[in-house]
Formats: structure tokens, sequence, C-alpha cells
């Protein structure tokens, strides 16, 4: 057997695992089924040790399930569509099909190295038109059941590229590639009705036992769910049609604590009164800032006194001014609010700059009214004083308030309790090229028609041209402008493209039959479903897995998936990310410049850690002062690097590691183990070069250990051959309990002491062997590749990741033997084993023949010993 050397052995079994068809899934009702998903990739070109990471925790747990007996199903994907492709079209030249399949090509190359159990027949990306035909196909039956709808809706419209932008597209009000001022435009859009589902998707919730509970927790925020009043203020020299006005609120407890009104810059009453060039100006004003939530709330708050006045639905002759204000949302609510400054920070900024009012409505318990400095927002659960409360008691909490508040609303006729959800309709029209068509007609005669299904895919034209801004397709009329559907005249094809995220919402429903001609085949959908282990970022939290359990139940209601797989993912596993340092430099005029880690080189100086660039020699240095004398002259030379605390691989500070520099130097199998055995897979993980080196030592010596077992000569005997197999047990239940329960450290925690016991074990040849065969096993869905060759080496029949997974003899796993520490005089100083019936006369006797207890009592004598049974030897000297 020779040395270790993963670029014989890795391409040798991968080949070796495709011929065989080892990780093909297939449909076979005689075994359980398992399908492990991992969050498919963007197509940028290039895969990082994130991906790495990610892409080994699914593989382990596929690998680990398909030798248990289960049929497993691991595909890959690619969700393939987004503005990156068009930005580099617009920037380099090219077309966006051959930049996203020209990355797609890259990265698959990069990926197949690591040995992962991926299932490549099944592989999609999301821009082939045999994928996104299907999408088409399931929008008209969506559309069909009434889920889909147009609307007029606010954007965010960037004048220069002439688009829809994203909110998080928009940075600092102005476009993210244009860095033109963004304005707010109201344009006809699709929506999703994925309202419809907010309690259905709340409640849900509670049933994914096996999601993250920060998770859960993101989720039944972003939906929302609040139950407030809903009520009318009755208006003074408002235009005709406008004589009441309907607000939403959460805290009608505040109500008496009202001192103004305000209504959203969309608001159908701040459009009567843009007749107005004052009204009009500031409208626009407004209109230039995101729409986003999160904008709004941290722009400046600015409004517009309309002279309009309201009466106070408990106090008839107060009059409250009505505002236009910049910060009152459209799509929450009724798009109008009342103002309680006292009670909100929001409404007290805007009071305090514009010289209204702010009576308190409350007062924390115990404490009297007094001037405030900013707005008293207490817990809904506290208990306060009320001083301006209008039903119940005069102490009571928030929540209670708020109730009483509705109720005594609803007694007088003046309002009534409202259930409402933060979560909106899906918006998924974007007014760009590279994304999945919508596949509508726009008729002059018959309106909106929906293409016919039989003329599906509606293919994108690749003849485009982005040497101008906006969308290629409302420049393109051989593709643009067909017959209509329905009644044959002259029609447009819808230009608009359908959001990624529509994309990325059912590609795991496709993956169960990624070639047929419906959006899924019934059996195979009924047989697959749902994904069992769902692994990926925490930055998706929110948005791709709230869109896909929508789509799961649209593709239910509409015939495409089971009752069963209307919450798609059975578990999900977020898992952390993986760091490094950042190597900084300044350049002459300060600005910062970022060194790749592979440019640096780290020195250990006088005990201290110097990170230089280049390839630097250590000093010749006999004092300190010597040591600070060449650092400073490295620091005049631009040498010396800043070291920046780990963070988050960045292209943007260089502090990335190239997956194939460290598999063409280590091999896969040391970089899948490094990436799992550092830290809980939940946590971060920060890759140093020590720590690949020290994980290819280690499988080094594994290999080492392997060759020396397989030169024992066959009747070589040993004295200790059921400790070897009690310490193989051990590490059987050891690294299953650990793999099923995530915790791919400690499983990779308790290999390492397996291979020690291995090493140094005196056991017989058989034994030995067996042994090395389990440890093949085990390390096989980590370190596949050289579990195969050990495996091979030690007569295992067929491969390795074939075999079945190695089963713990219970008996063996009973612990007939007690390991006691023993104290001298109050300190621990040694510990034995011995039998749990050993009688105690006996274990005083070995306890003093211990090594370490002779050498602590150096001859002094005993005046007691007490043996506590099963817990603890006391010697008293």
């Amino acid at each position: 057997m020779s040395r270790y050397d993963p670029s014989v052995i890795e391409p040798k079994w991968q080949s070796a695992w495709e011929e065989a068809g080892a990780f093909t899934a297939r449909r076979d009702p005689s075994k359980p089924k398992y399908y492990v998903l991992e969050m498919f990739p963007y197509p940028s070109g290039r895969i990082h040790m994130g991906h790495v990471r990610n892409y080994t925790m699914g593989d382990v747990v596929a690998r680990y399930k398909a030798s248990c007996g289960f049929s497993v199903l691991h595909p890959m994907g690619w969700d393939a569509f987004g503005m990156p492709a068009e930005n580099a079209a617009m920037e380099r030249g090219g077309h966006p099909k051959d930049w996203t399949y020209g990355n797609i090509a890259d990265m698959k190359a990069q990926m197949r190295p690591l040995g992962l159990s991926i299932d490549w027949s099944r592989e999609l990306a999301t821009c082939d038109p045999e994928y996104y035909g299907q999408q088409q196909a399931m929008f008209l039956d969506m559309l069909e059941a009434g889920l889909v709808y147009r609307k007029a809706a606010v954007v965010n419209w960037d004048p220069v590229d002439m688009t829809v932008l994203a909110n998080e597209q928009v940075i600092d009000g102005k476009g993210w590639r244009s860095g033109a001022p963004v304005e707010r435009r109201e344009l006809t859009q699709w929506f999703f009705r994925i309202s419809d589902y907010s309690e259905e998707l709340l409640s849900a919730l509670d049933g994914l036992a096996n999601w993250p509970e920060k998770v859960r927790l993101m989720q039944a925020n972003w939906i929302g769910k609040s139950r407030g009043l809903q009520f009318a203020f009755e208006t003074v020299g408002a235009p005709e049609g406008f004589e009441r006005l309907e607000v939403y609120t959460t805290r009608p407890d505040t109500l008496m604590g009202a001192s103004f009104a305000a209504i959203s810059p969309d608001h159908p009453l701040a459009k009567a009164l843009e007749g107005d060039p004052k009204v009009a100006a500031f409208v626009a004003e407004c209109r230039r800032g995101g729409t986003s939530a999160e904008e709004i709330e941290t722009a400046e708050k600015i409004g517009y006194d309309t002279g309009i006045r309201v009466k106070h639905p408990l106090d008839p002759d107060r009059e409250l001014p009505v505002w236009i204000a910049n910060f009152i949302l459209m799509d929450y609510g009724t798009g109008a609010i009342f103002g309680c400054p006292a009670h909100d920070q929001r409404d007290f900024d805007f009071a305090s700059k514009y010289g209204l009012p702010i009576p308190p409505v409350f007062v924390a318990e115990g404490t009297e009214e007094a001037p405030l400095a900013e707005a008293y927002v207490p817990m809904k659960s506290e208990r306060v004083r009320y001083v301006r409360g209008f039903a119940g008691p005069e102490v009571q909490t928030g929540d209670e308030g708020v109730a009483a508040a509705i109720a005594h609303a609803e007694a007088n006729g003046y309002g009534k309790g409202v259930t409402k959800f933060r979560l909106r309709d899906w918006g998924i029209s974007r007014q760009r090229y590279w994304g999945c068509p919508i596949p509508v007609v726009h008729c002059p005669a018959c309106g909106v028609v929906p293409e016919k299904k039989q003329n599906l895919p509606v293919e994108l034209p690749y003849d485009v041209s982005f040497d101008q801004p906006g969308n290629p397709l409302d420049r393109h009329p051989t593709w643009r402008d067909v017959p209509c559907p329905a009644c044959g005249t002259p029609a447009k094809r819808e230009t608009d493209t359908m959001d990624t995220f529509v994309d990325s919402s059912w590609y795991y429903a496709r993956f169960t039959a990624p070639r047929a001609a419906t959006p899924t085949v019934a059996e195979d959908a009924a047989y697959w479903m749902n994904v069992d282990q769902y692994i990926g970022g925490i930055e998706h939290a929110i948005l791709h897995l709230l869109y896909s359990r929508f789509f799961a139940r649209a593709m239910h209601k509409t015939g495409h998936l089971p009752q069963k797989a209307i919450e798609p993912f059975d578990a999900l596993f977020t898992q952390g990310m993986v760091t490094h340092e950042i190597y900084r430099t300044t350049d002459d005029k300060g600005r910062p410049v970022y060194h790749l880690p592979e440019d640096v080189t780290v020195l250990a100086v006088a005990d201290r850690r110097v990170v230089v660039l280049g390839d630097v020699p250590p000093p010749e240095a006999d004092t300190i002062a010597d040591v600070d004398a060449w650092i400073q002259g490295l620091s005049d030379e631009g040498l010396l690097v800043e070291v920046v605390p780990s963070a988050k691989m960045s292209k943007s500070k260089k502090n990335v590691v190239d997956p194939m520099n460290i598999i063409a130097r280590f091999g896969a199998d040391t970089a899948r183990w490094f990436v799992l055995s550092d830290s809980p897979p939940e946590r971060d993980v920060e890759w140093t070069a020590s720590g690949a080196e020290a994980a290819y030592k280690h499988l080094s010596r594994v290999w080492g250990l392997c060759d020396r077992i397989g030169q024992m000569p066959a009747d070589h005997k040993g004295a200790a051959d059921d400790d070897l197999r009690r310490a193989t047990a051990r590490a059987v239940d050891e690294v299953t309990r650990s793999i099923d329960g995530f915790a791919f450290n400690k499983a990779i925690a308790a290999l390492y002491a397996f291979t020690n016991t291995i090493a140094r074990a005196d056991a017989s040849t058989p034994v030995m062997k067996e042994a090395i065969r389990t440890l093949a096993r085990l390390m096989s869905p980590m370190t596949p590749h050289i579990a195969e060759s050990i495996w091979a080496h030690q007569g295992g029949e067929g491969l390795c990741a074939k075999a079945p997974w190695p089963k713990a003899d219970p008996a063996l796993l009973v612990d007939d033997s007690v390991t006691l520490p023993i104290q001298i005089n109050g300190k621990r100083r040694a510990e034995i084993s011995v039998p749990k019936d050993m009688p105690g006369a006996e274990v005083e006797k070995l306890a003093l023949a211990n090594e370490d207890v002779i050498k602590f009592l150096a001859g002094n004598p005993v005046k007691k010993i007490i043996v506590v049974p099963g817990r603890i030897i006391n010697v008293v000297a």
C-alpha cells in the first residue's frame, strides 16, 4: 500500500461510483425513501468553502441514509435566472444565456471532485425551457384557480435602467446599478394571492417541529398577525366621496392620545388632492423614496397638512388635522392612521417636528404624568396606569386595554375588532429579460388572454440587445407581437418576466420527475415528497421558505402535489458560515487594499504572529528590540499586513479560500473532514491552513494504520479482542447517534477516538480487520474516497458506498466496568477502572497499587481508605 495520495484515489472512486450508478435515485416501493436537498446555488461561476460545507452536510446525510437501506433522492440544480446575468451582458458584452450556462459548467466541474453522492441525471436549471415551460403551465392553472391576478401597485422604479427594483436593490434611495434616484411609481403588476393563506401559513408553523425555532419565529413575524380596531373618522372639508376616513389600529387603547391623522402619499384621498400643485410636489417628493418598510421607517419623517380635519369619534367637538406623511404604507391596514405621539416613536418624531400636541394616554404604573422626551412604548403585557383611558379599569396591561377598547367601540357602534396580517400578496412582475416569461397575451378586443398550453413553453428570444436601458422584450416585435390565442387578432405578449423567487419555490417538486411533460408526476410526487431534510442558509429563512410553503399549497390546489406535501420540508437545518481572516494594507491615498490568503505569509516571530506580503523569511533576531525594529522596517516598506478578525468569506474582501486549491493540495476528503469537524454545523467555522493540514495528517495516519493492519500475519493473536470489540460497538453507537442528531463534529470526534483505540489495540488480526473495516464504513459519509480504499484493501465486499451501515451489538454496549476517581487528602490524583461488582477490599488493593497513588503518597502511611461503590475512592494519608 503506497502513501496516502488523494490525487490518485479520489478520481478512481468517483469513476467507480459513476460506472456503478451508485447514486441514481430509484422509486422502489419495497424500500423506505429519504429525500435530502440542499438549497441550490446561483451559478456565479465559482464555488466557495460555504458551498463545500453546505453540500458536504447533505452528502453525509444522503450517504448515511442509503447505507441504512433507504432509497435516497439527492439531486442538484441551478437557480439560474436573475439580474446578475443581464448586468454581465451589459458590462462585458455577450449574452445572459451563454454567461449562465458557462458558469454552470464551471461550477459543476468544481463540484464533481468533492465526491458528492448527487444524482446528476436529475440536474436542472431554472433557465431551461423544459423547466420554466412547466412553471408557465402552473401559472395558467393558478390563474384559472383564482390564485393569480393583476392590479396597480406602487413599486421602486429606476428611471435610468427603466426597470422595477426589488427593495434590496435600492441603496440609499438610489438604483444599485445605475446610481439614479429611485422613484415610487404605480404600475400594473401580477400578484399571487399568498395573503389568502396567511392564517394557514402561520398556524402550520406549530407543526414544523424539526425546523429551527428562530426560523419559525422569523416567519411568524413576517406574516404578522395582529388584532386591532377598524373605524372611520368623519371628515371636515374633504372632497366629495371622502366623507369618511377608514383607519386600522393595533392600539385602539391610545385613541384618546390622538393629535393628528395621516394618510399615505398613495392614498386615494392624497391622489384626489394632487390638483393642488403643492400637494402634487410633496407627493412627488415622497415617491422619490424607497417602498420598503425598513427604508420608510428610517427615512426622515416629512408631512404636508392638507387642511382637512376629522372628528374624534369619542369627542365630536374635537377635530384633528389630516396630514399626508411619507412614513405611511398604503399596503398595510387602510393606508391611514391616527397619530398618538406619546406612545409611538415615529409619531413622536413627526409631532415634535411639526409642533403637534403629545398627550400621554398612560404612564408607568406607580408614576405621575410628566412631559416626555421620547415616546413611552411599553410591552403590551406590562401593567400601566391609564390617565386618558376610556374603557376598563385605570390600571391594566396594554393587552387588556386593547381588548377593552375594541369591546367599547363595538358596544358603542363606532368600530369593530378586526384581525389583519402584515403579509401582502406576492408581486411577481419584473421588467427584465432574463426571467421566466409570463404566459399571457394582451388583446385589444379580449383583454388579458392566457396562452394555450400547447404553445408552451413561451421561450425567451435569443436575439436581444442590451445596448440601451429597459427590457429588451419591449423592443422585440417578432417575439412581442402575436395573434390573440382567443380571437386571432393582432395582440402583444406580456413582456414582464417572473420574480426569480418563483423559480426556486417549486424546484423541490420538479426534482421528483425532472423530465416529465407535466410539472410533476403523481406517482413520483407521492413517493418522494416530502423533502425529509432541507439544508441551507439562514438568509433564506423568510421569503424563500414562505414562498415555497405557499407554492406547495397552490400546487396541491391545482392538482400537482398531494395533500401531504403542502408543507414541503419536514426538517430544516440552517448551517453556519465559513469564515476567514481578512488581510489588508492601505495604498498611498489611505484606501484599503485587500489580499488573498495565498498572497500572504504568516510568521511566528518571538512568540508573535506577523503577517506579511509575499514570501518573506523570518528575521534573525536576538532580542525583542531586534524584532520590533524588523517589524517597523516591514511597516515602512509596506510589507506588514493588518489582520482583521475572521468574517464571512467575501470576494470583495478577498478573504476567500478556493476549494480547488485545497483539493489540489490536500484532497477533497480533507476539505470535507475539516468543514465538518471544527464546530457544530449550525455555527460558523473559521477556515485555517493549520486546521486543513491537521485534517490531512489525520487521514494520512488512518491510511498508515490500514496499511499496518494489512501486513499483520493472519494467525496473529491478541490479548484484548473483547476490549476492541466493545470499543467498536461504542464507536458505531456514538457515530450513528451523532449523525442522526446532525452533530457531525461529535461524530468526527468519536472517529478520532476510535482511530486511536485501534492504533493502541492488542487484538488478533481478524478483530483488527473488522475494526478497520467498521472505521471505513463509519468514515464513508464524511470522507468517502479514503473509506473506499480502506474497505477494498481490507477485503470489503463491493463498494463501501453500497455497504450496509454497521450495527452495534447491544450486549457489547453494556459497560460491566466502572472508572473510579482516586482522591488523596481531598485532591484528585488518579483513576482506575474496575468491574462493577468487585468487592471493596479488592478495589482498595488496586487503588493502593496504582503507580500515581504510590508516587503521591511518597511513602507516607495510609490512615484510612474509603470506597464509595460506583463513585469514588478517598485515601487519607
